[in-house]
């Protein structure tokens, strides 16, 4: 499996798109906006590939100094539960502390804090209501303070 960025615009960003479409808005009924992908524009996108298949993805987007949120994790279905998952989030940190990143942040489905927690997050707010469902803050510090 080959790690790697993803330019916005691009054929593997258009892939990206269809396959978080596919695992996070299509179940719940949802599309992108125009005013979503605009604002993607400034933030590094992330692929899990095979032999030119698009596996997963995620994106970073720093939102102040030091501060990357990590947004739109997903992964294929079928693939759920072989590492690919965390295979992207070793490498979003990598890339966040390689910008001079001590902290990553995200709004996590309720679903997924789990998976996030054995990464080593930590949940950091109550629960709401985000896409109507239920999600809560959490982050992980990338380096000792």
């Amino acid at each position: 499996m080959a790690l790697k960025l993803v330019d916005h615009g691009s054929e593997e960003y258009n892939r990206m798109l269809e396959l978080r479409h596919a695992v996070l808005r299509k179940p719940l009924g949802l599309e992108f906006t125009e005013e979503e992908l605009a604002q993607e524009k400034h933030c590094l996108h992330i692929g899990a590939f095979e032999d030119n298949k698009l596996l997963g993805c995620c994106f970073l987007k720093f939102e102040e100094p030091g501060v990357a949120r990590l947004r739109q994790m997903a992964v294929i279905n079928t693939l759920q539960g072989k590492g690919i998952g965390t295979a992207l989030m070793r490498f979003a940190e990598n890339i966040a502390r390689d910008r001079g990143c001590f902290k990553i942040v995200m709004n996590a489905r309720k679903t997924a804090t789990g998976f996030y927690s054995k990464m080593g997050y930590e949940i950091c707010s109550d629960e709401f209501e985000q896409l109507n469902i239920p999600h809560v803050k959490m982050e992980k510090l990338l380096i000792d303070l």
